[in-house]
């Protein structure tokens, strides 16, 4: 076919591309002119995903590489301007197309935000493979070192021969990278150290093992409400909720709506959001919700679909039910940040077999005036504490400070391995901690199985006062003054 040259899109040392229209057709193209062979685009060519530019042409010569691709209207995610359900939207994407990749043992080399166009359908492409390679078994390290600093792992620049956690890597420092000032939450945070290690042996070993690292069930109950976007993220999923264009949905029209939750409202001004459960709600097996959070100048509610919420997540687990009184209980002080008005809006999640989600319901006003509130005090005297039961051993965090706070007030306990990765988490109130009787938090044995192992844990103290107090710091990266003594199996 002949091409006819529209304008230049872009220009450098190494490749020239042109947007191009085909003479006869009037279709337009991108005409990638690359410096040397580059055989990785003859591979490309055979394969097709939703989440890839098609290639049309494919020619090599000694010493050029000339490609015909799919034209893809949109901007870099670098560039757009994203919420946090598009953003996570995008991300999840981004890893099913790594995964599928790595499937072909194609490494991209080179992910990163600009990379990654959010195309005008709503959906991503990763593109630009001028760097892409395929393992070889002959080989210790690459024999050319490609990538962008930055976001190029060690192994990139000669230590080693790239794999699969290169680009795990990279979509690390990527997604740290999109997420801003959100990267710094515990459970984003646990995922970008892990994939962003030094040494590949102790990154996640594949797209896979990250998704499954996510797996709701194994990790406790997550306050704060972030755990299920980051299963989205990674590209997990629940039952048969997908997450998609159009947010959490689930494809089960035919189905009944689940009971609406009733009586959203805040617990006087304990920052702690309160509705009533519904038995027949799933995620995982366990009742469970999704819930949005809205931040208002004055006190009007929000008009959902008009006005942006600033967060959207979702709990489930019978932890979170209050069984005197047969409601929900999640701590949302931690993402107070401003001061103004604040609404949660919540519904109850259908399992896709039964049921489909319930329409969402909002609560009344809670006026949060703690943004310049002091912090509660840091967990201090940290110590692991054995106790021997009917059941067996079991395993508590604890801290000597306990008085220092009120029965309401959450303790989120975080613990890690000898290598610094995330194992689990657990989060009681003072009250629990109290009424089990040793002065501590649970950690369940399963967690701490590792033959030779050494585990230590953090204790964060979540307000329940946030007009008064904001929770206890934890900074990041966390200092080694905020963690327990190591137990050693």
């Amino acid at each position: 076919m002949e091409y006819e040259e529209i304008n230049l899109l872009k220009r450098s040392e190494k490749s020239i591309v042109h947007l191009v229209r085909e003479k006869y057709s009037g279709k337009v193209f991108v005409q990638k002119v690359l410096e040397g062979k580059k055989e990785i685009y003859l591979t490309l060519k055979n394969y097709e995903h939703p989440y890839l530019p098609k290639l049309y042409e494919v020619s090599l010569s000694d010493d050029t590489t000339t490609v015909i691709e799919e034209y893809i209207e949109g901007e870099s995610l670098g560039s757009a301007e994203l919420s946090e359900k598009q953003l996570l939207c995008a991300a999840r994407e981004l890893c099913s197309v790594l995964e599928f990749l790595h499937g072909k043992e194609i490494i991209h080399r080179d992910v990163k935000p600009s990379n990654i166009i959010l195309a005008s359908d709503g959906h991503i492409r990763l593109i630009d493979f001028d760097a892409a390679r395929q393992p070889k078994d002959d080989l210790e390290q690459d024999t050319r070192l490609l990538g962008t600093r930055g976001y190029a792992p060690p192994e990139q620049y000669g230590f080693a021969q790239t794999d699969a956690r290169t680009d795990i890597y990279a979509l690390g420092i990527t997604l740290k990278q999109l997420l801003g000032d959100k990267a710094q939450k515990i459970s984003y945070r646990h995922i970008i150290q892990k994939c962003t290690k030094w040494n590949p042996e102790k990154r996640y070993q594949s797209v896979g093992k990250v998704k499954r690292a996510f797996c709701y069930g194994k990790y406790g109950i997550w306050f704060g409400g972030v755990l299920l976007l980051l299963i989205f993220l990674l590209g997990g999923s629940i039952g048969l909720h997908q997450f998609g264009k159009q947010g959490m949905s689930s494809d089960n029209g035919g189905l009944p709506m689940v009971d609406v939750p009733t009586n959203p409202h805040w617990n006087d001004e304990t920052g702690i959001a309160v509705w009533g459960n519904v038995p027949e709600s799933s995620i995982s097996g366990e009742v469970g919700y999704y819930y949005r959070l809205y931040r208002q100048d004055e006190e009007t509610p929000p008009e959902p679909g008009k006005d942006k919420w600033i967060l959207e997540s979702s709990m489930n687990g019978n932890g979170m039910i209050d069984e005197a009184t047969d409601t929900c209980r999640v701590n949302m002080s931690d993402s107070l940040q401003e001061n103004g008005f604040y609404y949660f809006e919540v519904c109850a999640a259908g399992d896709g077999i039964q049921y489909k989600d319930s329409e969402y319901t909002m609560s009344d006003a809670f006026e949060y005036t703690g943004e310049s509130a002091p912090e509660l005090p840091a967990p201090t005297g940290l110590q692991w504490r054995l106790a021997e039961t009917e059941g067996g051993r079991v395993y508590y965090a604890t801290w000597d400070n306990l008085d220092d706070y009120v029965d309401t007030d959450s303790f989120n306990v975080c613990v890690y391995d000898k290598n610094g990765n995330y194992v689990m988490n657990n989060i009681w109130t003072k009250e629990l901690v109290v009424e089990r009787g040793y002065s501590g938090i649970r950690i369940r044995p399963e967690f701490l199985t590792e033959a030779d192992g050494a585990y230590r844990f953090t204790v964060q103290a979540f307000t329940s006062r946030p007009n008064e107090y904001k929770s206890s710091p934890m900074p990041y990266p966390v200092p080694e003054e905020y963690f327990s003594p190591w137990y050693y199996r």
